[in-house]
């Protein structure tokens, strides 16, 4: 089957791309730096150009999936500028891709299309499942405006999966890729209070989760891809800390997270408690549900 990936040349597209060679597939990858791209991924992937006016249409005819991961990275201090650029990059990808599989003769089965539990805003101790309703902050505007164009696909004959992520725990990229250098000199600490939920989940069940996702008919709509195990960030840092064998006792206040990121900082001072009701429901087994377990694999 080929499989086209939309934004996947980060550490979550690259660890995708590498399974489904793995797996016996053809993976075709959408960058908007394709001559770069080709030095850090599978060489058998095939590398397409992102460049304004660039064609699709012919890489999605016949294709069995589209995963789309492509987004500018809400990493960074948001400014009016770059809150533009975040949600402009998704709604945009999603556009080229619509467009492109309406001119498709043979139309792919099933888009698989990243959003976030920012969806949900924060929620202090509440539970949120799949079914919760949406926040009203800007990521969580940002992720239902994403996943309400996902939805167009389905108007043409896509079976559209939205898989909401959470905390990605991988050594090379992410959340915890920055998170470890102060952790590993035994200076770091919980975030704000330390009360927050993380949501999360190991970098391999979600390449397992998507690969679910494409291969199993009866998925459709919403799943969250957070482990079923969150915890607060005080536990969280403690665990980091110890799988590291490292103090986790230095604590970073929430008014210098607020001076350092700006509104941005929202993101990690209110988080939320999200499980994976329907995902569980639907048949899939996380491999790594508990966090002192997935840590130590991935460190």
């Amino acid at each position: 089957m080929r499989v086209v990936v939309a934004g996947g040349t980060g550490f979550i597209g690259t660890r995708l791309s590498a399974r489904l060679i793995a797996d016996g597939h053809e993976v075709i990858v959408l960058t908007r730096n394709a001559q770069k791209s080709r030095d850090h991924i599978h060489p058998r992937v095939r590398v397409a150009s992102w460049a304004e006016g660039a064609s699709w249409e012919g890489l999605v005819d016949g294709a069995g999936a589209i995963v789309n991961l492509a987004g500018e990275s809400i990493a960074q201090r948001w400014t009016a500028k770059s809150k533009a650029k975040i949600l402009d990059s998704r709604l945009t990808a999603v556009q080229r891709l619509h467009d492109a599989v309406s001119h498709a003769e043979l139309k792919p089965a099933v888009l698989v299309n990243a959003s976030a539990v920012g969806y949900y805003g924060p929620h202090g101790d509440e539970e949120l499942t799949e079914e919760s309703r949406p926040g009203a902050d800007f990521l969580a505007e940002t992720c239902l405006k994403w996943e309400q164009a996902a939805r167009t696909l389905e108007e043409l004959g896509l079976r559209v999966v939205r898989v909401r992520i959470g905390l990605v725990l991988g050594e090379e990229g992410g959340a915890l890729a920055k998170m470890l250098p102060p952790f590993r000199l035994g200076a770091g600490g919980p975030l704000g209070s330390g009360q927050q939920w993380m949501s999360w989940i190991h970098v391999d069940d979600l390449v397992d989760l998507i690969l679910w996702a494409i291969k199993t008919p009866t998925v459709t709509g919403v799943v969250n891809a957070t482990a079923p195990h969150p915890v607060q960030m005080k536990e969280f840092a403690t665990t980091l800390g110890k799988v590291l064998h490292r103090p986790a006792f230095a604590p970073v206040p929430r008014i210098a997270l607020k001076l350092l990121l700006g509104e941005m900082a929202t993101m990690v001072l209110e988080g939320q408690r999200v499980l994976p009701k329907k995902t569980e429901a639907l048949g899939f087994r996380f491999k790594h549900p508990l966090l002192e377990e997935a840590l130590t694999d991935t460190l």
